[in-house]
């Protein structure tokens, strides 16, 4: 059941200045331009949730030039409901701009019961794509990625399975997420020989989840000539003032418990986001905003991903690009509080 699902909305015109301020930045070497911010479809579009709150999302987002919509097959809940809804908004309002906009899915994680709707072989990922398309009522997704590392698939067979979708003309480009640097570097050399054009990287990266620095992830990508999309970039809502007085009830660490626990917000993590949240404000900004720039501040991050409940949260965030810019002093600073 949809929570206001009948709730009409008028006609939707998408604004003539929509591309008049966003900014936009080439992925890896290919032809492609992501917009800085990309909106997410992880949270907030589920059957549990209030779907003209959605539509508004969607339509402020491409108002504002975020051209790119991520979804995945388990995206809800239950799993397949962003897709699906996402399909009946994109049937009413975007249908007309299906060429300027780029959509992704993904598939990886548990999908359906038995040993075929998980991980990464060929039939799971064909299948879930075949899936994903029908739900979103798409003839091709731009960018289809594998969700996970599988430890058992051999790699050739889930990145053959990439470019079959490719040239079964279901994906224009491929990509991976969550992938470590050595596996990364595979997956390119496998895509290159088959001839696939391996564009893009999803991995999460923030200020207090810095592995892909430490793996050399972004040195991979940059060899490899491959961008990244980088999710997570507030941590799940601790890179923000949320938390600077205690937990909220109507929090994601109080309600869900799935993506964000009580015991992760510590004292030493709140001392070290009270410092932050000052930085920030003496950049005019508030700590999301710096979080977001802090990201896009190394050009290998192509596009930060962002999810929003409501319409004021994206235009807030897209506020961040208006200070991108840190002085070397505010960078050290930045490392001395997160060390």
């Amino acid at each position: 059941m949809h929570i206001n699902d009948t709730q009409s909305l008028p006609l939707y015109t998408a604004s003539e200045k929509r591309y008049d301020t966003m900014q936009y930045r080439r992925c890896g070497q290919s032809g492609i331009r992501l917009p800085l911010l990309s909106l997410g479809l992880w949270h907030n579009f589920g059957d549990v949730n209030d779907l003209t709150k959605a539509r508004t999302i969607l339509r402020t987002a491409f108002d504002l030039g975020i051209c790119h919509f991520d979804l995945a097959n388990n995206y809800g809940p239950p799993y397949g409901a962003a897709e699906t809804n996402f399909g009946r908004i994109f049937k009413k309002d975007f249908a007309p701009y299906r060429d300027e906009l780029l959509i992704s899915s993904k598939a990886g994680w548990d999908m359906w019961p038995g040993p075929y709707g998980n991980f990464g072989s060929r039939k799971y990922l064909i299948a879930s794509c075949d899936q994903s398309l029908k739900r979103m009522g798409l003839d091709y997704v731009d960018i289809f990625y594998h969700h996970r590392p599988d430890p058992e698939t051999p790699l050739e067979e889930t990145m053959g399975a990439l470019d079959q979708l490719v040239r079964q003309g279901k994906a224009l480009y491929v990509g991976v997420s969550q992938y470590n640097a050595e596996d990364t570097a595979r997956a390119a050399a496998i895509l290159k020989e088959l001839g696939t054009p391996f564009l893009i990287h999803q991995p999460r990266y923030n200020m207090l989840d810095r592995w892909v620095e430490k793996d050399g992830l972004l040195d991979t990508l940059e060899t490899a000539g491959v961008g990244s999309i980088v999710f997570s970039p507030l941590g799940q809502g601790i890179l923000t003032d949320k938390y600077l007085k205690g937990i909220p009830e109507d929090s994601r660490a109080k309600k869900d418990g799935r993506y964000l626990q009580a015991g992760q917000i510590t004292d030493e993590v709140i001392a070290r986001v009270t410092k932050l949240n000052a930085m920030a404000q003496r950049r005019d900004q508030s700590l999301a905003q710096m979080a977001i720039a802090w990201l896009l501040k190394d050009k290998r991050v192509t596009s930060v991903l962002i999810g929003v409940s409501k319409a004021t949260q994206l235009r807030d965030n897209v506020a961040a690009l208006d200070n991108l810019d840190f002085t070397a002093a505010e960078l050290e600073e930045i490392e001395t509080v997160l060390k």
